[in-house]
């Protein structure tokens, strides 16, 4: 049996892991999109290193887009395997997928228009609505912590890691010449405490353990000081200074996340008379599905759930959705809070947010999550004084800020006390994936004082037979 790393490797994004069993099956561990690199992540995209026709079965941890964003991908090049997951998962990516489609063909048409004044070849999505609504038929959704056959010699399980809805780790077992392989991917590992969400249980033993290093250098704060943060920011920006706090944040869980606090803070008292905008069109749907799915929710949220019909909602809180009404809040002179995706502020309406506002003294922006290197959010926490938003230039004049406790990665002691639930000395090798190289060396060091041995920090396209 083979294993190949074609993404995420020695990097956050594109998680994309292909297995190749001595029979000739060939399962694919998550089918992610390569993000923000500008021009060059779309050929990184386009170029998969195997044929998606050969494909028989992605095995698929949660929904977010780097790790599933090119399913529909596969499926325009003659996928027609099945995709298999949790039943919260293949609903977000119902969603997901749909609007990935849809940014990507209104990106191809403007960036087109510009190209044809200049006489260039046009682009072309990497794949329509079409192909995303198309490829929603060869999803599998299972329950949280079921063993599902594939076949005679493949099951899987997924066990909770507390990372977003329906996310899971992907218990493998796989039976070839007599033997039995465990593989174990954790996809991305949650905190042990969580605003929504319960935390990551256990997984079974296994052999080879692949696993997510994203914050494997650095410590979170605790939830109880992002909230006390939270609040503190948006009262100095919003009732101080009179300005407009604008908040990227991934649309499907961290935005919910902060909703869930600002509800809360509603519920209290505490929260000053503004308003508060999530706009987008994203965030609105998957709210939608969160509402849905309340059985994934912990204890607290059950019993906020009580006395609280809906978390996700308040008075002074409005959805946005249609383009025209995101438009109109360039025009809002009052202060308020705009949450709006994407949480690396690499595309989406947030963009148009930031050439807006990031120049008045009186707007704060506050990040909430991880923001790969190469991205714009990263620029901005950077400290640059000036940033190039859709080919303009301005200057930095509002106040940057970052919650790194609001992420939904778990930090190096989070991780590897999840990881703990395994024998060290029944794991066969360890693959270190999801995170920029140095971070990984320096969690790699960190593993071995707790015991792990055998561990590969994979580059991009390398095989190994395990």
């Amino acid at each position: 049996m083979k294993i190949k790393f074609l993404g995420a490797a020695r990097e956050v994004t594109g998680s994309k892991f292909l297995i190749t069993t001595d029979s000739g099956r060939r399962l694919l561990l998550d089918c992610g999109m390569f993000q923000g690199k500008g021009l060059e992540t779309d050929e990184m995209n386009r170029t998969l290193g195997f044929d998606p026709e050969t494909i028989d079965h992605i095995i698929l941890t949660h929904a977010h887009i780097d790790h599933s964003g090119l399913i529909p991908y596969m499926y325009r090049f003659g996928f027609r395997g099945s995709v298999i997951c949790t039943n919260a998962t293949r609903d977000l990516c119902s969603i997901m997928l749909a609007d990935s489609a849809f940014i990507q063909e209104h990106d191809s048409r403007t960036f087109n228009k510009r190209r044809a004044k200049k006489g260039l070849p046009l682009s072309t999505p990497l794949y329509t609505q079409e192909d995303a609504a198309e490829c929603m038929k060869h999803f599998i959704g299972i329950p949280g912590n079921m063993n599902f056959r594939i076949d005679d010699s493949i099951k899987v399980r997924f066990t909770n890691t507390g990372h977003m809805l329906g996310s899971g780790v992907a218990n493998l077992q796989i039976k070839e010449n007599g033997q039995l392989k465990r593989i174990a991917y954790t996809g991305d590992i949650g905190r042990p405490v969580n605003r929504l969400l319960p935390s990551p249980v256990p997984f079974p033993q296994s052999d080879i353990l692949i696993t997510e290093s994203t914050y494997g250098d650095r410590l979170h704060e605790d939830y109880e000081h992002a909230d006390t943060e939270l609040l503190q920011i948006l009262t100095r920006t919003c009732v101080d200074n009179g300005g407009k706090l604008i908040i990227p944040s991934f649309s499907v869980g961290r935005t919910q996340e902060i909703v869930y606090s600002l509800n809360n803070f509603f519920n209290q008292g505490k929260l000053p008379r503004i308003d508060i905008f999530v706009d987008s069109p994203l965030a609105v749907n998957a709210t939608s599905v969160f509402r849905m799915n309340t059985e994934w929710f912990n204890s607290e949220f059950q019993n906020v759930l009580k006395t609280d019909a809906d978390p996700f909602g308040f008075n002074s809180l409005f959805y946005i959705t249609r383009q025209e009404d995101s438009k109109k809040l360039n025009d809002h002179k009052k202060p308020c809070v705009i949450i709006s995706a994407s949480g690396m502020a690499e595309a989406g309406r947030i963009k148009h947010h930031l050439a807006n506002n990031i120049s008045n003294p009186s707007t704060t922006v506050l990040f909430v999550g991880y923001c790969s290197p190469t991205t714009l959010g990263a620029r901005i926490l950077n400290g640059n004084n000036e940033v190039s938003i859709h080919g303009t230039v301005y200057p930095v004049n509002a106040e940057i800020r970052k919650i790194e406790s609001f992420s939904g990665h778990a930090d190096y002691n989070e991780m590897i006390g999840f990881l703990k639930c395994q024998n060290n000395k029944e794991l066969e090798r360890t693959f270190l994936v999801h995170g920029e190289y140095e971070t990984q060396v320096n969690y790699s060091a960190r593993l071995q004082k707790e015991g792990f041995s055998k561990i590969d920090i994979p580059s991009q396209g390398q095989e190994y037979t395990i």
